[in-house]
């Protein structure tokens, strides 16, 4: 069986490694963003007036 070089072996995991992270950081923010338009509509704010 043929041996890679250790070169593609370095490019290879580069290119699963940046498209690992591309995936990632794109699910972040379309749930970041979907997560705070549900949130701030069902949010009632409460005024409460703490004395100590």
């Amino acid at each position: 069986m043929p041996q890679m070089a250790p070169l593609w072996w370095e490019i290879l995991f580069l290119m699963f490694l940046i498209t690992f992270l591309a995936i990632n950081i794109l699910i972040y923010f379309i749930n970041n963003k979907n997560i705070n338009m549900n949130v701030n509509k069902n949010i009632k704010m409460n005024q409460f007036n703490w004395t100590w």
